[in-house]
């Protein structure tokens, strides 16, 4: 595989992709900064157009992306690992979920919570306004914009990132889901423009996400103290200050920063939404949820397609494809980000934790703010909170704590929820942008995740300048387009390689122990079987056997095809006793057939009569195979040198087989995740 070159001396920056994306922003910084008034009128005119011509290519696009993410959850291809197939997953699923949610549209909940179903309630694209009937439609409009179409698209290109990355070894950014398609040539100009739109997508997406938290932040610090004006002034200063803690968390890195923060998030988040659970209509709210979980549902098709084509009007561009147009640019960050710590999981279950658990979690806390300021209004005659929500969106979740107990803590408390929702927004997104912009490097030097947060808060500070969140919209629409093409590039990419994959396994699937150990003609063979079964060995014994008998098999196979002219080698990791059989045919992939001392806790039910620890408080250990995928899960530990030799030749022919049937291939070279390697010498 080739190197991802050129970068920059004591760095890990790709310079094709860095300074192509450093161009254009500065340009747009700069002609923003220069004439911000005819800044803002280019934008309006560029929404305009983008929203007239090209609307429905982004609610096609959309509508294709959950129809694959779906699609390949329900297929066999579910049970793959994002990864090889004996790891693990790295985090819980608490702090999984934790970080994902953190990190994929907590702001967005915290400033649509009440905003939009109050404004759809007030100003419905059809029918009457402020009726019973404009309170369901406006709860189904907001379930179906932050429903499953939104982390369908987060979904498809976390999904693509860690596949790629994580199972066939190629670097962690888009590029690398063109490999079935155009091979190597994604190290080239192709996979150069690629990261290229995919970190101006996300530079856009996250200035839009820093001006939607600031707008609000600022709206919450005037509440509290009036003295503090409502101005762009206070809101740069705000991106300033929350930058700064963005970069310490950036130093802290994944677990001691972002992590934390991310459950201090979701614990803070839950903690509000349950007080105004509590302390609102709680069973109006329980009422509302499940009634409009089944509108959504029943009429999700119909709103996937709905374009108001008859009508012309302009409302599903400041809503709709705001909304998706947003998400689509912010894809490349939170995708990676999710990517990164989804290592180990199936693929159906990232499909069930990021769409199913995330999804009905916002639908929830939709309906308890959303149905609780709907029911004020309807209910409490609190109708004033209309005219308030249009006149500023982001004052909406203060103004319905004034209808609640105890306004003023939880106002505060909203105020540190989006601090620490903008911190982590801030801090991933820096650290997304450097991977990006270093073709997958998982390591680099500070300076440059420094850059990238310093960057993020000087985009979101013009944009504001030029035109406040309508130019921040606009930004994440336009940029959108051109990712969103990308991701359907990506979509049919990864369907090929997912062929590929199913071509692998009917090619090397997993024989059982009792084939292998067939020994026509040996009357004791069941006993030794059965020996092996019950028995539960010591490291020196089975590291002797592997030292011994996998070690002359494996010489006597590469003697074999050193005979036929076949490149062969066996390579000895001697620090971690493994011996691997590597057999390189042409140009494709080298078969490799590798076994390893492995260590279990011994089980309780080996020795009943004694007084165990539940958890096994002595160790046992297996002879285990391994092929370039990754663990087979079976021991070899007790096998004769030519019962080795014959299950070598078994997985070699399965090996051979795959080759035949399948027409291309993918780089199936996974780096192990389960041990640290050591350095190999050659026997």
């Amino acid at each position: 595989m080739q190197s991802v070159k050129p970068r920059l001396k004591n760095s890990t920056l790709l310079m094709p992709v860095f300074i192509p994306s450093i161009i254009v922003i500065a340009l747009l910084v700069i002609g923003t900064a220069a004439n911000p008034k005819q800044a803002g009128e280019a934008f309006a005119a560029a929404l305009a157009f983008i929203t007239n011509d090209f609307g429905w290519f982004y609610m096609l696009a959309v509508a294709l992306f959950l129809i694959f993410v779906v699609t390949v959850a329900i297929y066999p291809w579910g049970k793959i690992k994002l990864g090889s197939d004996h790891s693990e997953p790295e985090y819980s699923f608490t702090a999984w979920f934790a970080m994902l949610f953190s990190a994929g549209y907590g702001i967005a909940l915290l400033f649509f919570g009440v905003a939009e179903p109050v404004l759809h309630f007030a100003n419905p694209p059809v029918g009457d306004p402020r009726t019973v009937a404009a309170a369901r439609e406006a709860m189904q409009i907001t379930f179906f914009h932050w429903g499953f179409h939104i982390w369908a698209i987060y979904g498809l290109v976390g999904l693509v990132l860690a596949y790629f990355g994580f199972r066939h070894g190629l670097p962690l950014s888009m590029r690398s889901a063109l490999y079935p398609l155009i091979g190597d040539r994604i190290y080239g100009p192709i996979g150069h423009t690629v990261d290229v739109f995919a970190v101006l997508g996300t530079m856009f997406g996250i200035a839009t996400t820093l001006g939607l938290s600031v707008a609000q932040l600022n709206a919450g610090l005037n509440y509290l103290w009036p003295d503090i004006p409502v101005s762009v002034t206070v809101q740069i200063i705000s991106i300033a200050v929350i930058t700064a803690l963005a970069t310490w968390s950036v130093f802290a890195g994944m677990d001691s920063g972002i992590k934390r923060l991310s459950q201090i998030n979701i614990l803070l988040a839950i903690a509000l939404m349950l007080f105004v659970f509590f302390s609102g209509p709680t069973v109006f709210i329980l009422k509302t949820f499940m009634q409009n979980t089944g509108s959504y549902l029943s009429n999700i098709v119909e709103r996937s397609f709905s374009l108001e084509a008859y009508t012309g009007g302009k409302w599903i561009g400041n809503w709709t494809l705001f909304i998706f147009g947003w998400t689509i640019a912010w894809a490349p960050f939170v995708g990676l980000f999710i990517a990164k710590i989804s290592r180990g999981r199936t693929i159906r279950q990232f499909v069930v934790g990021v769409m199913l658990v995330p999804t009905f979690f916002t639908f929830f806390w939709f309906s308890v703010f959303g149905d609780t300021a709907l029911h004020a209004i309807m209910f409490n005659g609190y109708t004033h909170l209309i005219d308030q929500v249009e006149a500023n969106k982001a004052i909406a979740l203060f103004k319905l704590f004034e209808h609640l107990p105890f306004a003023s803590i939880t106002s505060f408390l909203a105020i540190i929820l989006i601090i620490t929702f903008f911190v982590t927004s801030a801090d991933s997104g820096a650290l997304v942008v450097d991977s990006l912009t270093s073709g997958g490097a998982v390591n680099s030097p500070a300076w440059q995740r420094i850059f990238w947060a310093t960057a993020q808060g000087v985009l979101a500070s013009v944009l504001l300048l030029a035109g406040g969140l309508g130019a921040l919209q606009t930004a994440s629409i336009i940029s959108a387009l051109p990712f969103a093409i990308i991701m359907l590039i990506a979509m049919v990419g990864m369907w090929r390689a997912l062929q590929i994959e199913t071509h692998r396994e009917t090619s090397l699937q997993h024989h059982m122990n009792s084939g292998r150990h067939s020994r026509m003609g040996d009357p004791k063979h069941w006993q030794k079987r059965l020996g092996n079964l019950v028995d539960f060995p010591q490291k020196e014994l089975v590291s002797q056997f592997i030292e011994t008998t996998v070690a002359e098999a494996m010489r006597a196979v590469e003697a074999a095809l050193l005979k036929q002219n076949w490149p062969v080698e066996v390579i000895h990791h001697a620090p971690l006793c493994r011996y691997k059989l590597s057999v390189i045919s042409g140009d494709q992939l080298a078969f490799e057939y590798e076994v390893r001392l492995r260590g279990y806790a011994e089980p309780t039910f080996a020795f009943p009569e004694m007084t165990r620890n539940p958890d096994g408080d002595t160790q046992y250990y297996r002879a285990e195979v391994f092929l370039r995928r990754g663990g087979r899960a079976y021991d070899v530990y007790g096998y004769e040198k030519d019962q080795l030799i014959s299950d070598m030749l078994d997985q070699f022919e399965k090996y051979m087989h795959f080759l035949h049937t399948t027409p291309a291939v993918l780089p199936w070279n996974t780096v192990d995740d389960d041990e640290p390697e050591a350095k190999p010498t050659k026997s």
